[in-house]
């Protein structure tokens, strides 16, 4: 290893190099490129800044004047791009390295001059990082290596085509890093496109859970959710934990609730300036916050120190999310807690959310009020400080507070002044159970109706005929409701019902008989005069055997000296002229249009000969065509269009 690189990581505490770190810094990766996929928080930043160190440093392990950028490191989040640089400037810092960055939400004129003035290593987000591209105050002529960390989520938000432009400018004998925590199809189309036979590397942890964070799954109702969060807040009081819901409004409230509740909180969210947001991580780093709001857009790349716990307020949409939230803890060999909070009808999304991302998860109840100050008291008595001695001013203070108090006045006096530091926990209501279970049922039910089944035996049943078929349009969609309502028995009850051109059958279930009898009546009528007819057994339902509907069940049908007759004889409309010649006393004559001039044998009834036309000159004859309009002198081809001549512009040159 390169001996200022390796005097970095002793400085920093590094005595042994984690699994990806130890793979991308294999001898025979020197000058390759490189496709990795990792855990979060398996140290990736460290890794990639190793694996491009042989390619940016001279022989003496050390850069030279800073001039134009050699290496770029390309991050999805603008925290995370301030991340890297801080951790590359450590790592570099020895080698003389001059690392800055160019990202969205600060002073651009800023980064132009620190561009000008020169630098080795620029850490940068795709947006702004095109906009200095286009705008000429960075030159990728130089650049030796391209690292694109978290690749696959600069893709989820739609950085594709900023990358490909990016790709594109840099010099193709570049080195060019892809790290990843997966790798979909389109990281390894954009791989192939823009890398030389690129090394795939995947490091074993990568296929199995992460050992050092503990999966819990904290079973509430729906609106004890936030109080849930308190109480778990309280319960582990870590020193760093970080809370994720899914919308700025949520983050928002649990902000001003955990603020009224005494604890030290900062929020994070898209919302929120990159000043801002960078006053908040801050105030974590330097303890003074404990708690941070976030949104999922803290979810990649956020490294905060001492950060023990990772609150769920609401569930992430998918398992990828769920790693990436969870992965905020548990890093550097630390241990941490991963708590879903979920509803008791969500029970079922967290099962699967838990299953995709190959987790298993202690499901319980979230601690009770009971169980906050419980741990509030051991907490107390195994505070270090009662093994600390005292120094002369503690034991005179303490001597005066003995002569004027008894002990239990004085232990008294000090849980109170305790409790007063601290957040009163939450009363949390049962959870239901039976929501669960009903969830699971509703779930089950619906899986059985739609997977197939097989047809059960329909047993003894009786067959009736109806007296309408096709012919009245009967249909088994209608008449199914029909015999249900007016037989006051189920579908289950009714076998096949078979519609043929005059008349229909249907099959009754034996032990509903009597009661569909009973409800239909005597009469055997259904709607609309329909009428039942009970079979002695089942009809040969061959079309020829079925005979007509008999007269006396068509009740629906006038009898046949009140049914008008087909020809119908009654007033026709008024367009409808009838016809001299039909023989009618009372008819009248058609009128002819005014246009339609009758001929001479109709001059006796005061027709007059039809005027002809302006065109047709007399003595012209019908068949001749008819003669093309003179032009007036000096004048142009009338037109068809009546609206104002359009002056036509001569054609240019």
């Amino acid at each position: 290893m390169i001996e200022t690189i390796a005097a970095a990581l002793e400085q920093r505490g590094y005595s042994t190099l984690t699994p990806v770190q130890a793979e991308v810094t294999r001898p025979e990766y020197d000058g390759a490129d490189l496709l990795v996929s990792a855990q979060t928080g398996s140290g990736k930043t460290v890794g990639f800044g190793l694996a491009i160190a042989p390619t940016l440093l001279g022989e003496d392990g050390r850069f030279g004047p800073p001039a134009e950028p050699l290496a770029l490191i390309i991050a999805p989040t603008r925290e995370l791009a301030m991340q890297v640089k801080r951790e590359l400037a450590w790592l570099y810092e020895k080698a003389g390295a001059v690392v800055t960055s160019c990202v969205g939400g600060m002073d651009m004129r800023a980064e132009r001059n620190a561009l000008d003035r020169g630098a080795h290593i620029v850490v940068a987000t795709p947006g702004r990082l095109c906009d200095h591209i286009k705008r000429g105050s960075f030159n990728t002529g130089s650049l030796r290596a391209i690292v694109l960390d978290e690749a696959d989520e600069m893709l989820d938000l739609g950085f594709r085509e900023d990358l490909e432009f990016i790709l594109g400018e840099a010099p193709e004998d570049r080195r060019t890093l892809m790290f990843s925590a997966t790798v979909p199809r389109a990281i390894a189309n954009l791989a192939k496109q823009y890398q030389r036979n690129a090394i795939r590397v995947t490091t074993a942890a990568e296929q199995t859970q992460h050992a050092d964070i503990e999966y819990r799954a904290l079973n509430v109702n729906p609106h004890d959710v936030e109080h849930a969060v308190i109480n778990v807040l309280r319960f582990y009081e870590a020193g760093n934990a970080l809370v994720f819901c899914n919308t700025r409004e949520a983050v928002n409230r649990l902000t001003t609730r955990f603020s009224n509740r005494g604890f030290p909180v900062v929020a994070l969210s898209g919302e929120l300036s990159q000043n801002e947001r960078s006053h908040a991580l801050q105030a974590m780093r330097d303890g003074r916050a404990r708690v941070c709001v976030a949104t999922d857009v803290a979810a990649r790349g956020i490294d905060l120190p001492g950060l023990d716990l990772v609150i769920h307020a609401d569930l992430p949409s998918n398992s990828e999310t769920l790693l990436h939230r969870s992965g905020r803890t548990g890093r550097a060999g630390r241990k941490g807690v991963s708590a879903l909070i979920v509803p008791t009808r969500a029970r079922r999304k967290a099962e699967r959310l838990l299953q995709g991302a190959k987790v298993q998860a202690e499901w319980a109840e979230p601690p009770s009020a009971a169980d906050v100050l419980a741990k509030d008291e051991e907490r107390l008595l195994n505070d270090p400080v009662w093994q600390e001695e005292l120094s002369d001013t503690g034991r005179e203070f303490a001597g005066k507070l003995l002569a004027s108090h008894s002990p239990e006045q004085i232990a008294a006096a000090y849980l109170r002044l305790h409790n007063a530091r601290v957040s009163a926990p939450e009363e949390l209501s049962a959870p239901d159970p039976m929501a669960s279970s009903r969830d699971r049922n509703r779930d089950r039910d619906r899986d059985r109706a739609k997977a197939p089944r097989e047809q059960e035996s329909f047993g003894d049943s009786v067959w009736f005929s109806i007296s309408i078929g096709r012919s009245r349009k009967a249909e088994p969609r209608w008449l199914l409701p029909m015999l249900c309502r007016a037989g006051n028995i189920t579908a289950r009850s009714i076998g096949a019902i078979r519609v043929h051109e005059t008349m229909s059958f249907v099959e009754i279930q034996a032990r509903s008989v009597d009661g569909f009898e009973a409800s239909i009546g005597p009469q055997m009528q259904l709607e609309s005069g329909v009428r039942l007819t009970r079979l002695d057994g089942p009809p040969d339902l061959s079309a020829a055997s079925i005979e007509p509907v008999p007269q006396e069940h068509r009740a629906d049908r006038k009898p046949a000296q009140d049914r008008k007759p087909k020809s119908y004889s009654g007033p026709k409309p008024k367009w409808q002229h009838r016809d001299a010649e039909a023989g009618d006393a009372d008819a009248k004559p058609k009128p002819k249009p005014k246009w339609q001039a009758r001929e001479s044998e109709g001059a006796e009834a005061g027709g007059k000969p039809r005027p002809k036309p302006k065109w047709q000159h007399k003595g012209a004859r019908a068949e001749d065509p008819k003669p093309k309009r003179k032009l007036k002198k000096g004048g142009k081809q009338p037109s068809k269009f009546k609206g104002k001549p359009q002056k036509r512009k001569p054609p240019e040159g």
